[in-house]
């Protein structure tokens, strides 16, 4: 029997690329080891049966169902059935924060829970396909329109019954009100991070970027996202990093010079952090394919 392909990273797709929006419906490939990227992910399962290890859970979803997770934690899809299908999008967290849901949803989901609902039926199926259709049509009109219909269907999830994983509840959500103007300065300050994360920006920058203060900007991230600043900028040069490793003959040290880090240390320092092993031993797993 042939080998099953299999996902490798790459600087062209979403670990490399923090402000696209990127949709997708197709068969998914199994990951070797965990990746992670800079964007929430909503994956809809059209056919057949998945299944995923996460940060600190694992999670087995079939035909029907949906969930969302925050890509920035390490997450790896290790085993499909072959006749399995997938559709979704990687949303980068500008888009959503645009999203309605209750804030203590929002702030489970950014801190490594997994959102799963199977409220769904034959107009998840055809929507997906004419999103991810218009997504790629060239057309940014249609682009556009995909973006928002495909945000109100995620909004739509707090109506009908879903589970956060790990997590007890199972119903309706609850939470605060939504702060629209919170929602925006966190937005503000992703897009400034995401088009600049490479260079040396500090709070002040990224404060400015949405008028406020840097304390506050520091506090109100903090809030949302359950990430420091310094955190987020780190995960977007880790994103890209991942992704350059994979590059034959990639040189660490070039890699961390590339990807925004000022230092070897402090980019072996993260990586590990976040990866559980060194960006050299990486280099190597994916080297070993």
């Amino acid at each position: 029997m042939p080998e099953r392909p299999f996902y490798q990273p790459g600087a062209s797709g979403v670990e490399g690329l923090p402000l696209a929006l990127q949709m997708f419906h197709n068969h998914p490939l199994v990951m070797l080891k965990p990746h992670w990227h800079a964007q929430v992910e909503v994956n809809f399962i059209v056919r057949g049966s998945v299944h995923y290890r996460m940060a600190e859970h694992e999670i087995a979803l079939s035909a029907g169902e949906m969930c969302l997770f925050w890509g920035g934690l390490p997450h790896q899809m290790d085993d499909l059935s072959d006749d399995a299908i997938y559709a979704g999008a990687h949303l980068p967290l500008v888009h959503f924060f645009r999203l309605h849901l209750p804030a203590d949803v929002r702030h489970r989901l950014m801190t490594g829970a997994t959102l799963v609902t199977n409220a769904t039926d034959q107009s998840d199926n055809d929507n997906f396909r004419r999103w991810n259709e218009y997504a790629r049509s060239g057309d940014a009109a249609k682009a556009e329109h995909a973006v928002n219909e495909l945000l109100l269907r995620l909004e739509r999830v707090r109506f009908d019954p879903y589970r956060l994983v790990p997590g007890t509840a199972s119903g309706h959500g609850a939470g605060s009100a939504f702060d629209q103007q919170s929602s925006r300065n966190v937005g503000r300050m992703c897009d400034f991070i995401a088009e600049n994360f490479l260079y040396d920006i500090d709070c002040v920058n990224i404060a400015a970027a949405a008028d406020i203060h840097p304390k506050y900007a520091m506090s109100l991230f903090k809030k949302s996202t359950g990430m420091t600043l310094n955190e987020y900028v780190n995960l977007l040069r880790l994103s890209y990093a991942q992704a350059l490793l994979m590059h034959e003959g990639a040189n660490v040290l070039k890699v961390a010079m590339d990807s925004g880090f000022g230092s070897l240390s402090a980019f072996n320092k993260s990586f590990r952090k976040l990866a559980g092993m060194s960006p050299s031993d990486f280099r190597r797993a994916g080297a070993a394919r």
